[in-house]
């Protein structure tokens, strides 16, 4: 999770393919809570999950966990139930008369080129590229005019494209680089050194790295982060420990010299480095929770390397901007809930020190560094607005945007002279452009290839009220001719935790959904940081219901504004989000005809005990923590909420069996719990994905399929019976 939200995969898609209940002959859906199905969809017969009497103790209160054994992946038992399991929801799916027609529309409307944005290592212009329907996105260079040559393919990683590569960072000259591989979408990669010269590995490859940076010193070496690994299952929760080490090219890992996290008062759950452009400086994060860090400096050129502390305490987010000259820039939102960059010498770097640079605004700051300039991207609304700022903080012009977009780039060396950036939204695919820094002037560098007919949809902000009055913007896309009778397909996505924004960016996915003629909404609800720390607070702990009650009112909205009934709303989040759903659908089971709960949190008295779960406490508390936290858990944690004999929508639940950050486990026991609870004739399904993690690195293949299944699922179950050509 460390507050990285399961988004959309961003792809762009084209065509036209409208849902009409007029014009396709489909069969209207009831308002009823729970809508007439296909005759198959009564006499679902779901696979035996065994109950077992297995309690926890809280403050006196027993608490029973019937589907324990579910946590043991590695299980016959486990194995054969995922199977069964499985078996079943493709049995259900493959009765969908359109499933294969989605599926071969998205696939075909993928078949174009992607192209990002270029940047510059040493001799060569790198940039990535996909020719349509790769799984993985390939990595190319040239070198002044001659033609690009391929120098990375993922794609050559493995047959089925499941092992992706994560990260990458070069050598301060660009004669080397350091690149992490994922397989199968976990969060455990390893490290691979290459001379970009000639293409050939240097050193074997590094094992174990998790939740890492890779922050290179000149091109002696580079700092990665890793935890002792836990022998037994993926489950098993991680040492509080995160060690940062340094590794000398040329040098065996054993010898990696251990920097931060081997003394007692240096244990932390998150630990990672930067080093300034200079190669002066290392600025070390250290955290226990993903809000908050703690912050150290060692002066490189000092040979004891004294580790002096910049920051002591883990009550604000602080990390490295610049330097210049011996002075630190740095982004705090310490004292400045919104944000803001602060400067301050190195050699006396505490915040009693600190001056201002960039003063806070009453919106939420970003900032990038490129061409010698600083970039101050604002969130208004979730929407950008772009200032370039000179080396004294002066402002030295507006970067010019059309209305509700996400404006992002903008970074780059200190030595550049030109700088991309792209602008993007729900209904329009990124474009990628170019920037002058010196004058400001700006062209189009490169168009989106995409055949998504922007111009036939519109998107509209609205702000509505929630249950205690709280103001909340909500962002709805839908085709330009949309007629408001309450009857449109809708999907209600939002996040709301973890301080993640959620801001607008082209999905192809979403796109996809926007041509079958539905209506895409998404509220930007409290527990994100759209509004800065103070939103994100209002979301957590035992705050955490407002986040399920902002999700509630949008619903409410939509229906109010006729954008959408109940009978055609689905609702749908992964990770965090995925715990929203889960919630909202178990206090509000009337609300939506469809659930999509994808990757979700859904123990909420156990989710710190598994992997990294310990680290999220400071959104959730902990079952552990005292009894007023455990009873707030317990009251809407949604696998302890489900009610038998209650008429839940039609859900399909959405995970994978490698994903090692939202362990699997909690969407096995909830859909188990769940198929026991449901109360009328809707399916309730779950899709367990081999070979993936978490959602990043997910090949093109089990992307589409994946969409076909989650959109073929919804519409099914809304009462259509074709869709119109």
């Amino acid at each position: 999770m460390i507050s990285e939200p399961f988004l959309p995969y961003f792809k762009t898609l084209g065509a036209v393919l409208v849902i009409s209940t007029a014009a396709s002959g489909c069969q209207p859906v009831s308002e009823q809570t729970t809508a007439p199905l296909p005759p198959a969809s009564n006499v679902l017969s779901y696979p035996d999950s065994r109950t077992e009497a297995v309690y926890d103790e809280y403050f006196g209160e027993r608490v029973r966990d019937p589907y324990r054994w579910l946590e043991d992946d590695r299980s016959e038992e486990t194995g054969a139930w995922v199977k069964a399991q499985n078996a079943l929801t493709q049995d259900y799916l493959g009765q969908i008369p359109y499933r294969a027609s989605i599926a071969n529309r998205v696939e075909r409307l993928l078949n174009y080129e992607r192209v990002s944005a270029p940047f510059v290592e040493g001799d060569y212009t790198y940039f990535y590229r996909n020719n349509g329907l790769q799984n993985q996105d390939v990595l190319y260079r040239q070198r002044g005019g001659e033609t690009a040559e391929v120098f990375i393919d993922p794609n050559s990683f493995s047959e089925d494209g499941t092992t992706s590569m994560a990260g990458l960072r070069f050598s301060r000259d660009g004669s080397m680089l350091a690149y992490e591989l994922s397989e199968g979408g976990s969060d455990w990669r390893s490290i691979h050194i290459l001379d970009a010269a000639t293409g050939s590995p240097i050193d074997q490859a590094l094992k174990d790295v998790k939740f890492s940076s890779i922050a290179w010193v000149g091109q002696e070496g580079f700092y990665y982060s890793s935890y002792d690994r836990p022998d037994g299952s993926v489950l098993s929760a991680l040492t509080d420990t995160h060690k940062l080490y340094f590794h000398r090219v040329g040098s065996a890992q054993a010898d990696d010299e251990l920097v931060f996290g081997g003394a007692e008062e240096e244990r932390h759950r998150y630990v990672s480095a930067r080093v300034t452009e200079d190669d002066r400086y290392v600025l070390i994060s250290a955290a226990n929770t993903t809000t908050g860090n703690k912050l150290f400096l060692i002066d490189l050129a000092e040979p004891a390397g004294t580790l002096i502390t910049v920051v002591a305490d883990e009550e604000s987010d602080t990390r490295l901007v610049d330097n210049r000259a011996g002075d630190l820039f740095l982004y705090t939102n310490r004292d400045a809930p919104n944000g803001r960059v602060v400067v301050v010498n190195a050699q006396e770097p505490t915040p009693v020190r600190w001056r201002d640079f960039i003063p806070e605004r009453e919106q939420v700051l970003s900032v990038s560094t490129g061409a010698g300039y600083f970039f101050a991207n604002y969130m208004v609304d979730a929407l950008s607005r772009v200032e370039q700022i000179n080396d004294r903080g002066r402002k030295v012009r507006d970067i010019i945007l059309p209305d509700l977009v996400t404006a992002s780039g903008f970074g780059g060396k200190r030595e550049q002279k030109t700088l991309y950036f792209n602008f993007t939204n729900y209904r329009i695919p990124s474009s990628i452009y170019a920037l002058d820094a010196g004058n400001g002037e700006v062209d189009l560098y490169r168009e989106s290839n995409s055949s998504f007919a922007s111009d036939s949809y519109e998107s509209r902000q609205v702000f509505y009220e929630s249950k205690d009055g709280t103001r909340v913007p909500m962002i709805i896309t839908h085709r330009s001719d949309l007629v408001r009778d309450g009857t449109a397909p809708t999907l209600l996505y939002a996040y709301g935790g973890f301080n993640a924004s959620i801001r607008p960016r082209f999905s192809s996915t979403v796109a996809t959904w926007l041509e079958l003629g539905g209506v895409y909404a998404v509220p930007n609800i409290r527990g994100g940081g759209e509004y800065g720390k103070a939103w994100h607070d209002a979301g957590t702990q035992q705050q955490k219901q407002n986040v399920f009650d902002d999700f509630i009112a949008a619903a409410e909205f939509l229906f109010d504004e006729r954008y959408t009934s109940p009978s055609k709303l689905a609702i749908r989040g992964g990770s965090n989000g995925g715990l929203l759903i889960g919630a909202v659908m178990t206090q509000r089971p009337d609300i939506a005809q469809v659930a999509l709960p994808a990757v979700g949190v859904m123990d909420m008295l156990r989710y710190h005990k598994f992997t990294s779960g310990a680290g999220w406490s400071y959104d959730y508390g902990t079952a552990d923590d005292n009894e007023a936290m455990f009873r707030y858990l317990l009251a809407y944690s949604p696998l302890h909420n489900l009610r038998v004999g209650e008429r839940y929508p039609a859900t399909l639940v959405t995970t994978a069996d490698h994903d090692d950050r939202v362990v699997p486990a909690h969407s096995f026991k909830f859909a188990a719990e769940l198929q026991r609870s449901q109360g009328g004739i809707a399916p309730t399904l779950i899709r367990i994905e081999t070979d993936a993690g978490h959602g990043s690195g997910m090949p093109i293949g089990k992307l589409i399929e994946l969409y076909a299944d989650v959109y073929g699922f919804t519409l099914y179950n809304m009462g259509y019976e074709r869709l119109a050509e």
